[in-house]
């Protein structure tokens, strides 16, 4: 049985129903409805493109609503051009998405949704409820109010390609036809919120190039089990460092907390991305931390003589608690082997040394984490070799574009990531 749908000018749209399998004729089909796939479909929505929504979860933007602890930090206020250096190597691909949509669009974006934006510290942008809820329905109404056809619990198996140019996609109840698709199918992390990494099987099965994958933002393990002694507090502005030779340069900043099994806080989401490659490379990677705001041998030293002098009977554990929490000084007088009740003159000079070198480097050994369980983000995707960043689209394949955490480029915490799929989808879906 064949029933034809007439456009707005008259013109046979084609659908052809056939069993429990059909076709449907769109302007764009976007698989995947995060931050970047949503924002894409309303991107070309207000162009008057007729837009296929397809997530294969029973809800939509799970991920986004758990993005940020619940809060959804949206992006930042760095300019463009210091907002790609902190992606590394690869932030420059970004410019024309940038350009095109920066964090003054986002925030106007989110305006046109009726979702109020806030930065109580003059980085971080967050929606003024702080609650990752009011975005997510701006977007449902949007979707609504530009009549996007969404559908939830319908999984992608396959793209319609023929002569290298996009057709449409293949799922278990129906195929849907567009000369355009944007795969926004995220990444690895967070499984329990649907990633599998459907999307870069896929693009892998048309050629393109899959950068390896590894988690990224996330806690991680130490070989080292004093730090469970020292779950209750933040350490503030700590630097840490890798200490492996041709490794040496990698370093993060940030705030500290220590966890039962290792550590975790900004300074290690960020940094997780870069160790993660390596813990798979070498088992194990070795860091030092420095924990004391950056104090070095001599500035430590001079720290403890004076806090000494100001009263003679403190003890060494009451001069390195005005530097470190309690439970860490703690750990690192057991580590040196110096009684914590000990007063600062009576301690042998090379003990002495090798308190005042742990203070301004304490090692750690990270050996493990969780794997994708927790990470929030992946490092690695599709090759932005294969992808134009004009336009989001392929090269191998005309009409197909990618956006969001699919690609191979991830960023820090402070609203790095999302800016980045706001910024992809929202070029995607131009389809320039």
């Amino acid at each position: 049985m064949v029933h034809l749908l007439l456009d707005g000018n008259g013109i046979d749209k084609g659908i052809i129903r056939k069993k429990s399998k059909s076709l449907y004729m769109y302007d764009l089909i976007v698989v995947g409805a995060g931050g970047a796939g949503m924002i894409s479909a309303i991107t070309a929505a207000r162009d008057n493109k007729k837009v296929l929504l397809l997530e294969k979860l029973s809800q939509l933007g799970l991920k986004l609503k758990a993005t940020g602890g619940g809060k959804c930090n949206l992006t930042n206020t760095l300019s463009s051009e210091e907002f790609m250096e902190s992606f590394g190597r690869n932030g420059r691909f970004m410019i024309t998405a940038l350009n095109a949509f920066d964090n003054t669009k986002v925030i106007e974006f989110f305006t046109s949704l009726g979702v109020k934006t806030a930065s109580k510290d003059g980085f971080r942008i967050f929606p003024d409820t702080h609650d990752s809820t009011s975005v997510l329905d701006g977007f449902k109404n949007e979707l609504q109010r530009l009549n996007i056809d969404v559908k939830t619990d319908t999984k992608v198996e396959d793209l319609i390609i023929e002569d290298d140019q996009i057709k449409g996609v293949k799922t278990s109840l129906a195929d849907y036809l567009a000369p355009k698709v944007i795969l926004s199918t995220g990444g690895l992390g967070y499984p329990t919120l649907g990633a599998n990494g459907d999307g870069h099987k896929i693009s892998e099965n048309f050629g393109h190039k899959i950068t390896p994958l590894y988690p990224a933002m996330m806690p991680l393990f130490t070989k080292e089990t004093w730090v469970a002694s020292c779950t209750a507090d933040t350490i503030a502005k700590v630097t840490m460092r890798v200490d492996m030779k041709k490794h040496k340069k990698l370093n993060a900043f940030g705030d500290l907390i220590f966890t039962k099994k290792g550590i975790r806080g900004p300074v290690v989401l960020d940094f997780a991305r870069e160790l993660t490659p390596l813990i798979e490379k070498y088992g194990e990677v070795s860091l030092l931390v420095n924990m004391t705001k950056g104090k070095n041998e001599e500035q430590i030293r001079s720290h403890l003589k004076n806090e000494n002098t100001k009263d003679g009977d403190k003890t060494i554990l009451d001069l390195i608690s005005s530097l470190l929490p309690l439970s860490v000084s703690k750990e690192l007088l057991k580590i040196v082997q110096i009684n914590e009740d000990e007063k600062y003159n009576k301690i042998d000079g090379i003990k002495r040394d090798q308190l005042i070198k742990i203070l301004v480097w304490t090692p750690l050994t990270i050996n493990g984490h969780d794997g994708f369980k927790n990470a929030m983000i992946t490092r690695g995707g599709v090759s932005l070799k294969q992808i134009d960043p004009n336009t989001m689209q392929s090269k191998l394949i005309s009409g197909l574009y990618f956006c969001g955490e699919i690609v191979d480029l991830d960023g820090p915490c402070g609203g790095y990531n999302l800016q980045w799929s706001f910024s992809s989808g929202y070029l995607a879906g131009k389809l320039l």
